[in-house]
């Protein structure tokens, strides 16, 4: 009879010796999952910023590109400018120089003309 009580005793230890032990792996692996699942939660997180960054340099580069090619351009323009304004400074030293040419054309023309009336005049009066 003392027997039969130890062994049941065994026996319902075993089975809870069991079960306990189910149970303990059972925590192990749902400590497992959650920690598989937060994981897996912040590397989204992780995954998206990484993928923002990769973004934002390809950007970045592409407005630097931009950026040097816009101040070529400026550049370019800002030659082009100069070079017209300098060709309209030209023009207008052209035309002065053209004008003041033709102000001593017509001094020597009518100095030649009240020249030339003075030898007729003299002309003139000598033959009289």
């Amino acid at each position: 009879m003392l027997s039969s009580i130890v062994k049941d005793h065994q026996n319902k230890q075993a089975i809870r010796k069991e079960k306990q032990e189910q149970k303990r792996k059972e925590a192990i692996q749902s400590a497992n999952n959650l920690t598989q699942a937060l994981v897996d939660h912040l590397n989204v997180g992780v995954a998206q910023a990484y993928l923002n960054q990769k973004k934002l340099d390809a950007e970045a580069k592409q407005l630097q590109t931009s950026a040097t090619n816009f101040a070529k351009q400026t550049q370019s323009w800002l030659h082009l400018v100069e070079s017209f304004s300098g060709a309209l400074k030209e023009i207008g030293d052209v035309e002065n120089w053209a004008r003041s040419i033709e102000g001593d054309m017509r001094t020597i023309a009518t100095a030649l003309e009240y020249s030339y009336k003075a030898t007729q005049e003299t002309a003139s009066s000598s033959t009289a």
